[in-house]
């Protein structure tokens, strides 16, 4: 079991006292990290200041290596075939853009995929001849496996299988969908933006070719720090569509040999501060057991989609069979963005997802935005209560 108050106590956007303290719900957005995290960064921020950035990267080396061993731990993975990067969004689109597209390929998509994502498949198709076409959803709102199973040929080159969407609480079947795209030769990337931190990811089970992550959601860790996973015959074999010197060696007037493993999908330059702060952050999941963290999310999930649809005029707009930390909702009469407004007013925070991150999905349910409501396992089941008793006063 997870313990409660060592987690708020480690966390230093929880106010205890008398008096209610604010109430997060936006680690879908950008987490309340825990001291750990903060402290490692600002360490390193200062040791900079004393030595200079290269002189303190270099005593850090084994710590940034230990990152990526932190982070296949989380995923099951070896660190040989992780790279890190600033966001999940680069780290998507630097596998993405490596994938060799010609006129007449396939690129598949699913309903609930990200604006950043489809944006990109489009411009790709649009400079290759290849083409854009979107995965069906079933009944549940869920990827349509015998969809999928119909839609795929051998011209599909890539499926891009978003694994928990950003305007709600559905889980995509990314193994099965996986296995399906596999059958005719497919590289499947997995967005599990919304789902490292708080969904179980092992990437063995999963299957995928390619996952990317951020760190500053439900992993808790620095904005600017992200992660890709490649299979390691990919991490070997598959070039990169733009290198550096550490990336690649350059070994003569004309030639350049790619780094032996996933760091060929890294550039020299980062933020050193940031990539310890987001080792700090898998380190401290690893702790806490990220079970217990993952079990912690879902209540407090389900907690929420049980109370706020017994408010009138409240409905949850979350799709699905299995379910995520987001939880979705309108009012009737009252924008979401006014709800958000008006939530904020009284020191909850909340977040709005607009139709333009999810077009198809929330174009095709009618929707032009939604609230999200996103608990990490530091909010008390108090504060989801007293959210709750705020959002039914919107419409008193």
């Amino acid at each position: 079991m997870l313990d409660d108050a060592r987690v708020r106590a480690d966390t230093p956007g929880c106010v205890s006292g008398p008096e209610p303290g604010p109430v997060f719900l936006d680690s879908a957005g950008s987490s309340l990290p825990p001291r750990v995290v903060t402290d490692t960064v600002v360490a390193h921020l200062l040791r900079e200041a004393e030595i200079g950035g290269y002189r303190a990267a270099n005593e850090r080396l084994d710590d940034l290596a230990d990152v990526k061993t932190a982070i296949g731990a989380l995923i099951n993975a070896e660190p040989e075939s992780i790279a890190l990067s600033d966001s999940a969004t680069r780290s998507w689109a630097d596998f993405f853009y490596s994938v060799p597209l010609a006129a007449g390929d396939r690129i598949l998509i699913s309903e609930a995929d990200y604006a950043s994502n489809a944006i990109a498949a489009l411009q790709r198709a649009r400079a290759t001849g290849a083409t854009v076409e979107r995965i069906p959803s079933d009944g549940s709102g869920q990827i349509d496996l015998d969809a999928l199973t119909a839609l795929v040929d051998e011209r599909v080159k890539l499926v891009s299988i978003l694994h928990a969407p950003t305007n709600g609480g559905l889980v995509n079947p990314a193994a099965e969908a996986t296995r399906i795209a596999h059958s005719v030769g497919a590289l499947v990337l997995l967005d599990a933006c919304q789902s490292a931190g708080q969904l179980p990811l092992d990437v063995a089970e999963l299957g995928v070719d390619a996952l990317s992550a951020t760190g500053r959601k439900w992993l808790r860790g620095p904005r600017g720090t992200g992660f890709l996973y490649l299979r390691p015959e990919l991490a070997r074999s598959m070039e990169p569509g733009r290198l550096d010197l550490h990336s690649a060696e350059w070994t003569g007037p004309h030639d350049y040999r790619l780094a032996p493993d996933a760091g060929r999908f890294e550039f020299w330059e980062c933020d050193v501060a940031g990539r310890l702060g987001l080792g700090a952050a898998v380190r401290y999941l690893l702790e806490l057991g990220p079970e217990n963290v993952y079990a912690a999310i879902a209540a407090r999930a389900e907690h929420l989609r049980k109370a706020l649809p017994e408010i009138p005029g409240v409905t949850v707009r979350d799709l699905g069979i299995r379910h995520s930390g987001i939880v979705s909702f309108t009012v009737d009469g009252v924008e979401s963005v006014e709800v958000r407004d008006r939530l904020l007013a009284r020191d909850i925070t909340v977040t709005v997802s607009h139709a333009g991150s999810t077009l198809l999905d929330m174009t095709g349910r009618g929707l032009a935005s939604v609230v999200r409501a996103s608990p990490h396992c530091f909010v008390g089941f108090d504060e989801l209560d007293r959210f709750v008793a705020a959002v039914a006063q919107l419409r008193a």
